[in-house]
């Protein structure tokens, strides 16, 4: 082969890559993306940014923000963003941390002094990255039940007494667990240290100097409701609008708590890809290059293997500071999801092609549309073998949905075929408490043996009896899939002292922790 011919092919191979990736992440495929996404199941609405090159090259809108409005949605709709705020609150604390008002490994006792872990060697050393790296210990969500479902008064001083109660399942700083609590607690430091709330910090100080004109920190702070996305789920194949999550005091916001539009997210993306810095010239700068770099340094291990698998190739996944991390495919890959009721986000970032990318959706789970619009987008420009990620979610939606139905059923069947009067309600009745949830009762309501909640109205609802000693109870709150069992302790007169649960379905969100309540009979 010629040198000129070698020189040909080469050129021919990289228009022929440049146009089959420019046709995967086009506009008009991204499109086509969306439309099929759509159209596997229900979802009321999507947005979608891309950005590359400190360019946009999609900024869109489908569907509506509301199945009894209609409304539009637009690149100015405002979703909330869910767990996509833990980096703004981390990026937050590296503001405070170039302000010289904090570091990284202070003690987050000398800013909290009532904060108190399960052990008071870590009460002592948990320091301002243990807030911000699941490495606590503590189990996957652990008193997520706090602020799930919404509506419960549940205050600051509650998430910081909640912790001495809660039993590690792990080793502090050996093993990765999810957790949003101690996210709570990180927008407590920033608010101590700055002297305002972790809201205005945010607003003041992350989205105002970056034009996320239009973003709020929380639901309240949302002065035009005139473009705002409403949750939906899908029940029985259809959609179904719900309530907007929303937590009175604002106290879960850090952990959760924005409400943004792809095109204000646009500009996130752009601060994040350029280190930090932001405006049209790259003149200003939000936290420097060296605190920036903190936030996507791996510091809690999740994965690693030395011989990946394709399509990605993937080595290691981490947790940063607000960001999940890994490699696919040669390049790392910066990213994070949301969720809340029938919320859902994703945003992807890979530093060396200058990528990044936002999907933002108002249905839960909405053929995960969120996540499989995300996935095909990156993988079009990381150049790894296509994947049809929308029919591989159709596959995984049924098979899950198959799984949860059929534990349920079996277990409502159960219910059903149980012997009528087999037990005295008298045996039951009575008020119990958590040392971190608080108190409920266990009472007859017009007949019916009932759960109910006194600092989380929401859970609340009749108690069937299963089986042996344990109950299964159907929520009146149905926003999420989150029956559960109750299984009470007796003593040797059959007298229930304590009550122990757990969710019924396999796929139970994650934050009804209802395994870590130890529920113990008090007297009244």
């Amino acid at each position: 082969m010629t040198k000129s011919t070698f020189l040909f092919l080469t050129v021919l191979c990289l228009l022929l890559n440049e146009t089959v990736l420019g046709q995967v992440h086009s506009s008009a495929q991204i499109d086509s993306l969306v439309r099929k996404s759509m159209s596997i199941a229900p979802n009321a609405g999507i947005a979608i940014a891309v950005v590359k090159d400190n360019k946009i090259v999609h900024l869109k809108g489908y569907g509506v923000t509301s199945a009894k409005i209609k409304k539009a949605v637009d690149e100015n709709t405002l979703f909330a963003i869910a767990s996509n705020s833990k980096a703004f609150t981390t990026t937050a604390l590296a503001i405070l941390v170039d302000e010289g008002k904090l570091n990284w490994t202070d003690k987050v006792v000398d800013y909290i002094p009532e904060f108190k872990m399960y052990d008071p060697y870590l009460t002592e050393n948990f320091n301002i990255q243990d807030l911000l790296t699941h490495r606590s210990g503590l189990g996957l969500g652990a008193g997520d039940l706090i602020f799930f479902p919404d509506g419960s008064d549940f205050t600051m001083k509650d998430v910081l007494n909640s912790f001495q109660y809660q039993k590690p399942v792990s080793a502090f700083r050996t093993k990765y667990d999810y957790d949003n609590l101690l996210y709570v607690v990180a927008g407590e430091v920033i608010a101590r240290v700055s002297g305002m709330g972790w809201a205005e910090f945010v607003k003041t100080k992350i989205m105002t100097p970056i034009g996320m004109n239009r973003s709020a920190a929380i639901y309240q702070r949302i002065t035009d409701k005139s473009n705002v996305a409403l949750p939906h789920a899908v029940e029985n194949g259809k959609l179904k609008q719900l309530e907007t999550y929303t937590k009175n005091d604002g106290s879960l916001a850090a952990a959760g708590g924005i409400y943004s539009s792809v095109n204000d997210l646009s500009q996130w993306l752009f601060l994040n890809l350029n280190q930090g810095k932001y405006g049209s010239s790259l003149k200003n700068q939000l936290i420097t290059k060296e605190n920036h770099a903190e936030l996507w340094k791996p510091h809690t291990n999740i994965d690693f293997t030395v011989e990946p698998e394709t399509p990605y190739k993937t080595h290691f996944e981490a947790y940063g500071l607000g960001w999940f991390l890994s490699d696919k495919n040669g390049h790392v890959v910066v990213e994070h999801t949301g969720g809340l009721p029938g919320m859902l986000s994703r945003t992807i970032l890979i530093p060396e092609l200058n990528l990044g990318i936002v999907v933002l959706t108002n249905t839960d789970p909405g053929g995960y549309s969120y996540h499989t619009i995300a996935q095909e987008i990156m993988d079009a420009y990381l150049g790894v073998e296509k994947n049809d990620w929308v029919s591989i979610a159709e596959k995984r939606l049924k098979k899950n949905q198959n799984e949860s139905d059929s534990v349920t059923t079996a277990v409502w069947e159960t219910v059903a075929k149980a012997p009528k009067n087999s037990i005295d309600p008298s045996d039951y009745i009575g008020t119990y408490k958590d040392n971190w949830f608080g108190t409920i009762e266990i009472l007859l309501n017009n007949g019916k043996l009932w759960f109910k909640s006194l600092r989380s109205p929401k859970l609340n609802g009749e108690m069937f009896f299963y089986q042996a000693n344990t109950f299964a109870i159907k929520w009146e709150y149905t926003d999420m899939p989150c029956d559960a069992f109750a299984m009470f302790n007796l003593d040797e007169n059959g007298k229930a002292q304590g009550i122990k649960m757990k969710g019924i379905s396999p796929n139970i969100d994650f934050s009804f922790d209802f395994h870590d309540l130890d529920l113990k009979r008090i007297e009244k």
